[in-house]
């Protein structure tokens, strides 16, 4: 009996074989590597990666398509929301370091990237199919539209390349939005910092986007005795990933 994509988990399955034969390329999975899948759907990508590396595990939610997945020879199910998979766990069960894929809900890939940030260490490359908008703003640069929180929540831990675009009608049911595939890979070695503070600052920083920086980040610097040099008297959107960086290090010290 075929699947009906259920809403509830945001499925939207991608059918375009050459598509998916461009995605599987630039994934390049080999024979040996710790590939998982992050919602394998009805397998377009888990069937020709699965061709070609032998073994893969994958991260299903809806039941009906994990207990599927069971029945195929190399194939580990883990069913479960992604958002509560241990991934640092994960990695200890293998010799290699994680390759992540996957076409993330879109409902919920923010989320999702950020709850993979803790298992930087542990991984080799992450590629996803995401809303092209949202890969935008992930390798965003400064002073542009797009360039926000997540852009440097992401980019001070990751190398990010959109890698394809993908329209609409590459997926059944098509969804509403333009969709493009990412390449994200942790950089080495892992910047030294507080990474909570960083992303309290940052947040602080983006709260209030049109406001100079004086208004928000500034006044959260006072609150906290901080004497240091940094110029608020921009915009968040104005200052690089670098700046951020450096202000995380330098807070952490006072």
């Amino acid at each position: 009996m075929a699947h009906i994509a259920r809403k509830r988990f945001g499925q939207h399955f991608l059918v375009d074989q050459g598509l998916i034969h461009n995605i599987v390329r630039a994934i390049d999975p080999r024979p040996g590597e710790a590939l998982v899948e992050i919602g394998p759907g009805l397998g377009a990508l888990t069937q020709p990666v699965l061709e070609r590396c032998g073994a893969l595990t994958v991260i299903e939610l809806d039941r009906d398509l994990a207990a599927r997945w069971r029945q195929r020879q190399g194939i580990t199910v883990i069913e479960s929301d992604v958002l509560k998979v241990d991934f640092q766990a994960l990695a200890a069960g293998f010799d290699a370091p994680l390759r992540v894929i996957g076409n993330l809900p879109y409902n919920i890939s923010t989320p999702i990237l950020f709850h993979l940030l803790a298992a930087a260490p542990q991984v080799q490359d992450q590629h996803f199919m995401l809303q092209k908008e949202v890969v935008e703003r992930m390798a965003a640069s400064p002073g542009g539209k797009d360039y926000g929180r997540l852009s440097v929540m992401l980019q001070w831990r990751y190398r990010i390349e959109a890698v394809l675009d993908v329209p609409p009608e590459a997926f059944d049911p098509p969804p509403r939005v333009d969709s493009a595939v990412v390449r994200m890979q942790p950089l080495r070695p892992a910047p030294e910092l507080d990474a909570e503070l960083l992303q309290t600052l940052v947040t602080v920083a983006f709260s209030q986007r049109r406001k100079l920086l004086r208004h928000t980040l500034g006044r959260w610097l006072e609150q906290r005795g901080f004497s240091g040099a940094f110029d608020v008297q921009r915009r968040a959107e104005e200052v690089p990933v670098a700046e951020y960086l450096a202000l995380a290090r330098s807070l952490a010290k006072a």
